[in-house]
């Protein structure tokens, strides 16, 4: 075997330089390094397991932080899992009793979380805000049961940065009596929100007077 000791090879005359013919094999050594700095071409878009250094299966739900590789139009590129989760999410409730003032919209400030990723609702005021980097479509869901509803009205809705989200707003009145009951009251929406933007969920009573309510619960999570 011959042995050529060179530090640049070019072509002589065309803009193509080849190395070997159909069927050769161009063998690279363990310990060699191939530094590109130009444009690849004809290796396809497809990659292997072989071609990513951490092999190790991932045996149990990825954090956040977490990262995967996917191919953007034949481009590798990283992203985290943060942006393929549906997070942020939350789930606020509170058993106890809430007054409502009569023909009055109440802010419901659950205090109890079963989930809270990222901190995103606040339990000293019933708010959900998207964080940076976290804008885009969000569900969210609420509903709480009403004492004394005998008939009086019922309504839910939601505000956005402190106004009513007006499609969102729901309404229910009893069909005759249902003294001793205790009737749920529930929405759910779709919503766009960017970071910063502020959610509450509130509910109405018209009885007259003053009414409680008890068992809200507030939710929601990103959908994309």
């Amino acid at each position: 075997m011959s042995k050529i000791f060179v530090d640049q090879v070019d072509p002589k005359t065309a803009t193509t330089l080849t190395l070997g013919t159909s069927g050769d094999t161009i063998s690279i050594p363990a310990g060699v390094t191939i530094a590109n700095s130009g444009t690849d071409t004809g290796f396809g878009d497809a990659f292997s397991v072989t071609d990513i250094t951490g092999q190790t299966a991932l045996d149990e739900v990825p954090a956040t932080t977490d990262e995967a590789v996917i191919s953007d139009g034949g481009v590798l590129k990283r992203v985290d899992f943060n942006y393929i989760m549906n997070e942020p999410c939350f789930l606020s409730y509170k058993t106890a009793n809430s007054t409502f003032a009569d023909a009055t919209f109440t802010t419901l400030v659950n205090a109890t979380m079963v989930q809270n990723s990222g901190t995103c609702y606040d339990t000293s005021n019933g708010r959900f805000t998207c964080p940076a980097g976290q804008g885009g479509s969000y569900y969210m869901y609420g509903s709480f049961r009403i004492n004394n509803y005998d008939p009086n009205i019922c309504r839910a809705r939601f505000n956005v940065n402190g106004s009513s989200l007006g499609h969102s707003e729901q309404e229910t009145v009893p069909d005759g009596s249902v003294s001793g009951r205790h009737p749920s009251m529930m929405i759910s929406m779709i919503m766009n929100l960017s970071a910063t933007d502020y959610v509450e969920f509130q509910g109405y009573q018209g009885s007259g007077s003053s009414d409680t309510i008890f068992q809200s619960v507030f939710g929601g999570f990103k959908i994309r």
